[in-house]
């Protein structure tokens, strides 16, 4: 049990920490020290990896749980709250990785490459209409996290 457990805060400390590093460390000090496009293409790449890292850390997590759960209640909770909320984060981080960031990368492209302005213009709206969906997703996968962290701390009390 000791080792579900272990999994479980990994995984937690895995992704919540670095959702915070990226959103409060590494994007801004990044959009301060480089020029905007090296900037983005640094926060994309670094963007891609925090997904992987989340979506491995949401498999790891919810098997651990289950398991734990399993062994500790003789019964596998599959749809407790922390476990709901994990398959949240997972969601919004599958959308935000598939969905939302090739369109993004695309729009990127198009914009340094556009001939004309108001191609441009209407590439870079979209964008930044992309760009708000994505840290909103963020954002809810950060605060699904902080909930799931207090939640799993009660749980091993």
């Amino acid at each position: 049990m000791s080792l579900l457990r272990t999994f479980m805060l990994l995984a937690l400390v895995v992704w919540v920490g670095g959702i915070i590093f990226f959103g409060f460390v590494l994007a801004p000090t990044l959009f301060k020290l480089l020029t905007v496009n090296d900037a983005g293409n640094v926060v994309s790449r670094s963007l891609t990896v925090l997904h992987w890292m989340g979506i491995i850390s949401a498999v790891v997590f919810l098997i651990s749980s289950v398991l734990y759960s399993r062994i500790k209640l003789a019964r596998a909770k599959v749809f407790s709250l922390t476990n709901v909320l994990m398959i949240v984060m997972l969601a919004f981080t599958l959308i935000s990785q598939f969905g939302i960031s090739p369109r993004m990368r695309a729009l990127r492209a198009e914009m340094h490459s556009a001939d004309q302005r108001a191609a441009s213009d209407v590439a870079k709206a979209e964008f930044d209409r992309l760009h708000q969906w994505s840290t909103r997703l963020e954002g809810g996968v950060l605060v699904c996290g902080l909930i799931v962290v207090v939640l799993t701390a009660r749980r091993f009390q």
